[in-house]
């Protein structure tokens, strides 16, 4: 007999299809039949080891988080309910330009402190690995959910060329080529790079081309944090859209957002670009998360210049007067480069983590209000707290626009992806309720997309991207990474108050036929896996 039988589920197959009623049975890890409920009648129904009654749910492939910065929590937390029980069964991780393969020990040391603020800094971790496929060795252990991985560009410029401002040399462009073929060998999906943290964003567009031609010969794509986000954000978007038609590169848009005052009212115009580009016959998905705020690090708003060197020469930087007024006044008065080209205003930016214990004071207020209680400016509080926690704290930038992100989502080229950093007393929100969120705020809720389509944009759209050829659609054959959820409740729990709140009305989840949610609970079973790149 097979292993099981979901009985009288509504599916939702990720095609964006219309939902239809059936029993489908699991064996093996995979679908081996889907029996619809008009073929069942007047027939025997099939039977299997142990049945689940799916009345009322919907079964849906499992979602796949698109932009996850889980790259340590999966090693730390076998639990990782924070995706596990938003049903999320893949996280694409390396998001952003910076990760933790390929390294030298110098380059993990410098990457650990510049990232300290998304992951922490790693003092539980054992590392074991210095290249891409010797990380994703170290996934297939067992972790709680699957993984997929793209190289970090500004890692690789760590390793290569260092944390300098200075183009790479040419012995130094076919060194990192040469790095970029053999993560996609080892099996990466593709390019990832953070081009307004450093040293990533030192790259010109002729070096990101150039690495870009290795990644389309291995059939993957490009996925980058472009250059601004705010004044300058349609000029970046169209600078990667060039950029990666020239090298015959496949692009996906990390966190496609229209933020700050600047860009309120605009997302029409991204879409027009985009429409432009998709008709002219560029390849183009995009992810966003269902939110108006981002999340970064405190340091990444600092301007280019002064994180040359890396993470000591910044916190040296900063312990210095006279260059911190330069940083101030790139911060408060020109718009750093690191924040998007805006003067910052400190009304907007919230601490929601720090790596010290005893500075836990400044943790859900805005830089503005600690600046206030402490009687100094804002640059003064943001500057003490970056030297004394060492680059450690994380933010909330409350800076986006709700007409923006509805726009957005409805694209047909959109997918989901939570930038979740689990890090910090007080993390966003979207990193425990992004998927849930979609599906009852969005769908139930708001009606900005149909049950139908938002199963598609979270599941069957990023598979065709990650060209996985067995995973994102409800099929027969297809490995049985599934969810199932009540369309009438299902929520996503956490809030800006309880960032940790677990969602509701998300039962089950499967992972390789296995539950790893089961009635509402966190199973033991670890049944995630590297899942690399499908050779062409």
């Amino acid at each position: 007999m097979e292993d099981l039988v979901v009985r009288d589920a509504d599916v939702v197959d990720g095609s964006g299809a219309d939902s239809y009623r059936a029993d489908v049975v699991i064996d093996g890890g995979r679908i081996v039949s889907i029996v619809k409920e008009a073929a069942a009648a007047g027939c025997q129904r099939p039977k299997a080891v142990r049945e689940l009654d799916a009345e009322g749910l919907v079964l849906a492939p499992g979602f796949i988080d698109m932009h996850a910065h889980s790259d340590l929590a999966l090693l730390r937390d076998p639990d990782h309910s924070a995706k596990a029980a938003q049903g999320v069964t893949l996280e694409v991780l390396g998001q952003d330009g910076l990760s933790y393969a390929p390294v030298d020990d110098a380059t993990l040391e410098g990457v650990r402190r510049a990232v300290t603020g998304w992951n922490g800094h790693g003092d539980d971790i054992d590392f074991d690995w210095r290249s891409v496929g010797e990380y994703l060795d170290r996934l297939d252990r067992g972790i709680a959910v699957n993984a997929a991985y793209l190289i970090p560009q500004g890692t690789l410029r760590a390793l290569v060329v260092g944390w300098t401002d200075r183009p790479a040399t040419a012995q130094e462009l076919d060194r990192m080529r040469q790095l970029v073929a053999e993560g996609m060998e080892q099996g990466a999906v593709g390019l990832s790079s953070g081009l307004t943290y450093t040293p990533g964003m030192y790259a010109p567009d002729t070096e990101l081309t150039e690495l870009c031609r290795v990644v389309a010969r291995y059939g993957g794509y490009y996925c980058p944090h472009h250059r601004s986000y705010g004044a300058g954000a349609l000029e970046a978007y169209a600078e990667m859209v060039a950029l990666t038609r020239e090298a015959g590169c496949a692009l996906h848009l990390a966190h496609a957002t229209m933020n700050f005052g600047v860009n309120e009212g605009r997302a029409p115009e991204l879409v027009a670009l985009l429409d432009e580009a998709l008709y002219a016959g560029a390849d183009i998905t995009l992810d966003t998360y269902p939110y108006t705020p981002g999340c970064t690090t405190l340091a990444a708003l600092l301007p280019s210049w002064a994180g040359e060197g890396g993470p000591a020469e910044i916190l040296r930087r900063l312990a210095d007067d006279e260059t911190a007024e330069r940083v101030r006044h790139d911060l408060e008065v020109t718009g750093s480069d690191g924040c998007h080209g805006v003067p910052v205003d400190w009304e907007t930016i919230e601490i929601s983590g720090v790596t010290d214990p005893a500075l836990g004071d400044f943790v859900g207020r805005t830089v503005a209000r600690s600046a206030a209680l402490r009687g100094e400016s804002p640059w003064q509080t943001a500057r003490a707290l970056l030297l004394a926690d060492r680059l450690g704290p994380a933010i909330l930038q409350h800076v986006g626009h709700e007409d923006n992100v509805r726009t957005i989502m409805r694209h047909r080229v959109h997918t989901g992806g939570s930038d979740g950093i689990l890090q910090g007393a007080k993390p966003h929100p979207r990193a425990y309720g992004t998927f849930p969120r979609y599906l009852g705020e969005y769908v139930r809720e708001a009606g900005v997309l149909s049950l139908e389509e938002c199963v598609a944009h979270l599941t069957g759209r990023p598979a065709a991207r990650l060209r996985l050829p067995d995973r994102g659609l409800v099929r027969e054959g297809y490995r049985a990474d599934l969810v199932l959820f009540d369309p009438a409740t299902v929520a996503a729990g956490a809030t800006y108050d309880h960032p940790r709140a677990l969602p509701t009305g998300i039962p089950h989840v499967l992972i390789d036929g296995r539950f790893v949610i089961e009635d509402g609970r966190r199973t033991d079973v670890l049944a995630g896996r590297a899942v690399r790149r499908s050779p062409m």
